[in-house]
């Protein structure tokens, strides 16, 4: 029993660290996210809603493995994805979870928000189960916005 107990630990270990597992979910090639109420350049007031879209996938909760669906994550104030410090580790290893990085794993399709006034930039990114951007990133543009 100890044996059986150790090789699951192991194996466990192994899939929770192991970047060849990471970033593998595919994507269909006509998946897109985008913003669904908001354009680059729009002046706003704080607090405002953002409506997700997306079209040729599903919406699903983090972790529900299920082909074609992922759940959304809204970028704020930060490089485009796969760019900056950590660009290539967020593509691989999954997003982190901080102000810059919301995560919507409960499958959730808007947000309302309140941000400094000011310049802000929004990106949204498409995570599978494990909260890893799916293998061909499913990414809206950059969009800027400007909040009185």
């Amino acid at each position: 029993m100890k044996t059986i107990t150790k090789a699951l630990i192991l194996v466990s270990n192994i899939y929770l660290v192991s970047p060849a597992l990471a970033g593998e979910t595919a994507a269909p090639a006509d998946a897109r996210v985008y913003f669904v109420n908001l354009m680059d350049g729009d002046r706003i007031s704080t607090p405002f809603t953002i409506n997700f879209g997306l079209s040729g996938m599903g919406v699903a909760p983090a972790g529900t493995e299920k082909a074609n669906t992922g759940h959304h994550h809204l970028l704020i104030d930060r490089p485009p994805l796969g760019q900056g410090e950590d660009g290539a580790d967020e593509l691989e290893y999954g997003l982190p979870s901080d102000e810059q990085h919301i995560h919507f794993g409960g499958g959730q399709t808007e947000v309302t928000i309140d941000l400094p006034s000011g310049q802000h930039s929004l990106q949204l990114v498409l995570g599978d189960y494990m909260h890893t951007p799916h293998n061909r990133p499913v990414v809206s543009e950059v969009i800027n916005i400007t909040v009185d």
